[in-house]
């Protein structure tokens, strides 16, 4: 590791834990996410066993919404310091932008994986203790619930990888547009805008194709155990295509750092 890229993380660390908004918005993507998996889990009953429920979609759900907090976190490591005219002292002090960017991915990327590891490993809990007294269960035929089960641990670690992918997609935006409110309706724009047009268009073949390049459908295939082969795209493929948003809107950002003035 290079001095300037050491030096370059240890400042952006000391930002990142100085700044109050830093551990709430960490707190909040936690509580949030579990919660409404919660939520969604005490509400599904299936006492037959006949429904078509995915148990891992199921107690992973709250990654939708904490989706959306964890946007805003990286939206403002670093429009946060364009606002407050910080970024002048950052990039005087680190004349290498492409090195401060990288350090921020880094410090961002390791703040959301903790968080998001957390946050994951409450919603599977809350899955397997509300899901069971609702005939979601494999006493009902349905998978089982465990991070011993290998899909089922695809799913969990792959939901916290797609929480990491979202953060730097939003950082890469940041950096680009450089406002903090149009950083977070574009970022928000694109996750929750693919949705709602691919249910509008059904199973048409222009649908299926916008749920496989929504970096939001496409990303969370990663949380599917059951029904695969009925799926707009495999699970790891989904997750590579929202990597794919995330290097595109990081190497959108990072030239338009180096080739701005600030």
């Amino acid at each position: 590791m290079s001095a300037d890229l050491r030096d370059a993380l240890r400042a952006e660390w000391t930002k990142a834990r100085t700044l109050a908004s830093t551990g709430w918005l960490l707190l909040a993507a936690v509580v949030l996410t579990v919660a409404v998996s919660t939520a969604v889990a005490a509400a599904v009953t299936c006492a037959a066993g006949n429904c078509t429920e995915d148990p891992a979609r199921i107690s992973l759900t709250g990654v939708d919404l904490g989706q959306a907090v964890v946007a805003v976190l990286a939206v403002l490591m670093i429009s946060s310091e364009y606002s407050t005219g910080m970024i002048r002292i950052t990039l005087a002090a680190m004349p290498r932008r492409t090195t401060v960017l990288a350090a921020k991915a880094a410090i961002l990327t390791a703040l959301v994986l903790a968080a998001g590891t957390i946050a994951v490993l409450g919603c599977v809990l809350a899955g397997q203790i509300m899901l069971r007294g609702h005939g979601i269960d494999p006493a009902h035929g349905y998978p089982s619930l465990s991070l011993g089960a290998t899909s089922v641990l695809r799913a969990a670690a792959g939901s916290v990888l797609y929480l990491a992918l979202i953060a730097l997609l939003s950082l890469g935006t940041a950096t680009a547009v450089r406002d903090s409110a149009t950083a977070i309706g574009v970022v928000l724009g694109l996750l929750y805008l693919f949705p709602i047009v691919g249910a509008v268009m059904g199973g048409s073949h222009l649908g299926r194709l916008v749920q496989q390049i929504g970096p939001m459908t496409a990303g969370l295939a990663i949380q599917a155990t059951t029904g695969l082969g009925h799926l707009p795209i495999s699970p790891w493929a989904g997750l590579g295509v929202l990597a794919a948003w995330s290097a595109a809107a990081l190497l959108a950002g990072g030239l338009l750092l180096r080739r701005r003035d600030v």
